[in-house]
Order: structure tokens, then sequence, then C-alpha cells
């Protein structure tokens, strides 16, 4: 058995951790299958603590909080804590360009490793290993009251006050498959408010266009 430094789980198939580990930049067999299925894995785990330790909180609560937990950045975190950069198998391009230090990467191997985790040995034993590293995290989100995320407010601003809605453009995306840039616009018709985000991903870029608007907004 092969015991993951920082992971704390003793593999019986150390090729699951080693495919965890491996960027398609490397060549296959890679992480991104074992991404997918990490990715609705995580989101479970996560879930299923939100409803358990906020009885009363609400579907819109719950979502928010769990979207903040699994949010790119906040894997990313989760994957820099366990060390997985370091430890990640790249190719030379992602080598060159400090790919282990890149959050979708993280995020990506993150997810991969609790697939193989699950894999390995099941869901219960997956659950018990990762639940403990997102205690943190969700200790620190305030109870039934996580923060929105900047469209979701930006949306709620307009509707109060029966305004339009914003309307995003993808101003443009530039890089390579694996290290995409997204630059996204956020027009507002009433007030007339135009903002610009950036980011890996046009979500991203899109929660940053918004939080621009709504720093205009309350500066009017």
């Amino acid at each position: 058995m092969t015991r993951g430094d920082r992971i704390g789980h003793p593999f019986r198939d150390p090729g699951l951790l080693q495919q965890a580990l491996t960027h398609r930049s490397a060549g296959a067999p890679h992480n991104e299958r074992l991404e997918f299925l990490g990715d609705s894995i995580v989101n479970l785990i996560v879930a299923e603590a939100l409803f358990a330790r906020w009885p009363k909180a609400d579907e819109g609560a719950l979502t928010r909080a769990r979207a903040a937990l699994v949010c790119e950045g906040a894997l990313a975190a989760m994957a820099r804590t366990l060390e997985l950069g370091q430890r990640l198998t790249l190719g030379p391009g992602e080598m060159k360009s400090g790919g282990h230090r890149r959050d979708s990467i993280l995020a990506d191997a993150f997810e991969a490793v609790v697939a193989a985790i699950y894999l390995d040995a099941g869901f219960e034993a997956c659950r018990a290993r990762v639940l403990p590293w997102f205690d943190a995290p969700m200790a620190a989100v305030p109870v039934g009251k996580p923060e929105k995320d900047p469209k979701t407010r930006l949306q709620e601003w307009l509707q109060a006050r029966q305004k339009p809605l914003p309307v995003y453009e993808l101003v443009s995306e530039t890089g390579d498959d694996h290290a995409r840039h997204f630059r996204v616009r956020c027009r507002l018709t009433d007030p007339d408010v135009t903002t610009e985000g950036e980011g890996s991903s046009r979500r991203l870029a899109e929660q940053q266009a918004a939080a621009a608007a709504i720093e205009q907004l309350d500066s009017k």
C-alpha cells in the first residue's frame, strides 16, 4: 500500500493516485476522467454536510454555501494544503509555464484525488477522509448566511429596483487549451454601467465584471 504524504489515504492501487496527479499535458492515462467523477463526489460530500449542519437553512443558502466551498479557488487552496502541486506530473510546456501553481490545474487534481480515493476504498472511506478537509472552510461560512456571489448580488440589486438585468458579453478568449484566459463585458442599461472582468474561465470573468459593476453602483 502507498500512502500519500498529506492525503493520508493508504492506496491499495497506487496507480489511481498516480493517474489523479497526471495532467493531460503529460499524456495518457491522465486525470480528466477522475476529475469528472471527483467533481460530483465533492459536491455530494459538501452538500450532505451542509444539509446536516444547517437544518434551518433554505435551498438558496445551502446552494450558495456549497458554491463558495467547492469553487475553483477554494479547491485549489486545499490542493496547496495537501501539497499536490509539487507532486503533479506535467508536460514540458506546463512545467515551464508554472502549471503546478495554476488554480484550475490544482482544483482539477484535487477532485481527481477524491475520485481516486473513492474508487480505491468506496464512498464511506472517501467521505471520512475528505470531509475533515472542509471543516475549517465550512466553519468560516456564516451559518445560513453565506455571502452571495457578485452575479447574484447584482441581479438582486437590479430586480429590487425593477431594472433590466445585465448582459454579459465575451470580449476575448485567448491562450492554449490548458491555459485559457477569458475577458467578459457586463452591460447595464439602467443605470448605464459597463464593466469588464478577466479570469481562467468565463464564469470567473463574469463574476469579476459583476463585482466591478456593484462597486460602481455603490459609489453612485
